[in-house]
C-alpha cells in the first residue's frame, strides 16, 4: 500500500493543499486567457506549490499589465516631463535627478550613462527611451533595466569599449572580432553611474 503524503497537523485532511491546487489551475487558465495561448505546459515534480502559486500570480499580473510606455505612466502619475529645450541647465539637471528617482521607484534602473551630459541623457530619455514600450514597468515586483548602450549598434559597442570595457574584456573582444574598430580606452567625461539607484539584492 503506497505511503500517504505527510499532511500538516493543522490541516489533517489536506484541504489547504486541495484549495491551492484549485487556485493554481485557475491561475493557469487565467494566464492562458490573457496571453491567448498556453504559456506553461507543466511543472517539475519537486516544485513547491506555494512557490508555484506565487510565481503564477506574478506571471498573471505581468501578462495583464502588458506593455506600457514609461512616459505615459509617469505623466499619468502626475510627473512633469517638460521638453529638454524648455529647461536651462540647472533646471534640467534637477529634473533629471527627479526623473531617475521616479524611475527607480518604479523599479527601472539606468546603466552606462557616464559618457552623456545631463542634457544628453535627459534628451535621450525624453525623446527615445521612455517612449519605448516595456513589459511590467511600474509593477511592484521584478526590475527593468535600461542600458544607454543596449542597442548593440556598432556605435554602442565602440562607446562601450571606449568608456566601460576593462582591459581583459577589450582584449577578449579584439581576439573574437579582429575587424572591430577598437577605440583607445578613455575615462568617461562624467561620473554618474556609481551614484545611480540600484535594485535591492534578492532577499
Amino acid at each position: 500500500m503506497p505511503d500517504e503524503p505527510d499532511l500538516p497537523p493543522d490541516d489533517p485532511l489536506g484541504l489547504d493543499s486541495a484549495d491551492r491546487d484549485i487556485r493554481i489551475e485557475k491561475l493557469r487558465e487565467n494566464i492562458k486567457e490573457v496571453a491567448g495561448q498556453e504559456v506553461f505546459s507543466g511543472k517539475t515534480a519537486d516544485c513547491d506549490p506555494e512557490v508555484e502559486e506565487a510565481f503564477l500570480e506574478n506571471v498573471l499580473a505581468l501578462e495583464s499589465h502588458g506593455f506600457v510606455r514609461p512616459c505615459d505612466v509617469l505623466v499619468r502619475d502626475g510627473i512633469s516631463l517638460p521638453p529638454p529645450e524648455e529647461l536651462d541647465d540647472p533646471a534640467l539637471s534637477a529634473k533629471l535627478r527627479e526623473l531617475i528617482r521616479e524611475l527607480a521607484g518604479r523599479r527601472l534602473f539606468l546603466h552606462s550613462t557616464d559618457h552623456l551630459s545631463d542634457r544628453e541623457l535627459y534628451s535621450w530619455l525624453w525623446k527615445d527611451a521612455l517612449r519605448e514600450e516595456l513589459m511590467g514597468f511600474g509593477l511592484p515586483f521584478g526590475n527593468c533595466h535600461l542600458d544607454v548602450l543596449g542597442g548593440c549598434s556598432e556605435e554602442d559597442l565602440v562607446l562601450q569599449m571606449r568608456y566601460y570595457g576593462d582591459e581583459s574584456h577589450r582584449a577578449w573582444w579584439a581576439a573574437e572580432f579582429p575587424d572591430f574598430p577598437m577605440p583607445p580606452r578613455e575615462k568617461p567625461p562624467f561620473d554618474r553611474d556609481r551614484q545611480l539607484p540600484q535594485p535591492e539584492p534578492p532577499g
